[in-house]
């Protein structure tokens, strides 16, 4: 026998992830030194909790020393997603971590450099912290469809926002020189590409 339910789903919201360190506070030091949010370092049930977020992101990260199954550094290809890959990583450089060269994935492997027309999804770069758990900072511009639910787009931060911006603004720019004409209407032909860009979907003609 079956039965239908109408309920919705319940969310299930990734809000952190722990990674294998061999020393707290130098860990702790090294996503300080990141401009991470530190928000919270207590002793709980005989344990020290810290957690620190990353800007912009809705997923967290807490400390655990390393043991035998998962000792310190094997936390790997944890991937932070940015707008603009060639300014994240030179933020990162600035700060004094020192991040591989940004390249790109080919039917191939990969090859140097940022994707041609940088085609989202494909420009990377890595990173380890002291214990050599590894991130990897991906661009994405574009949302494959149903990543994004349309009715809720969202940027993370002003950075994000003006970067969408832009893209609009190119984007329109070619538009009207298809179209020959100016686009008196281009604040909801703007607002209609950043929803696009962010679901997947169609931009707009």
């Amino acid at each position: 026998m079956t039965t239908t339910d109408n309920r919705d789903s319940v969310e299930l919201k990734l809000e952190v992830v722990t990674l294998p360190v061999a020393d707290l506070d130098r860990a702790k030091a090294f996503y300080a030194g990141l401009g991470w949010r530190l928000d919270a370092d207590f002793v709980l049930g005989g344990a020290r909790a810290i957690q620190f977020t990353p800007p912009g992101s809705a997923c967290s990260i807490h400390f655990a020393p390393g043991t035998a199954e998962t000792p310190p550094g094997s936390a790997q290809n944890l991937y932070l997603i940015v707008a603009d890959i060639e300014q994240a990583r030179d933020e990162l450089t600035e700060k004094g971590v020192k991040v591989g060269e940004i390249f790109h994935r080919t039917p191939e492997g990969r090859a140097d450099g940022p994707a041609p027309d940088r085609a989202t999804y494909n420009s990377l770069a890595r990173f380890s912290d002291p214990d050599g758990n590894g991130w990897v900072l991906q661009e994405v511009t574009a949302r494959l469809p149903g990543r994004t639910d349309s009715g809720e787009t969202t940027y993370a931060s002003l950075t994000d926002l003006a970067s969408g911006l832009r893209r609009a603004a190119a984007a329109h720019g070619e538009h009207e020189q298809r179209t020959g004409e100016v686009d008196e209407n281009w604040p909801d032909w703007y607002a209609a590409y950043l929803v696009s860009e962010q679901a997947g979907t169609e931009p707009p003609k």
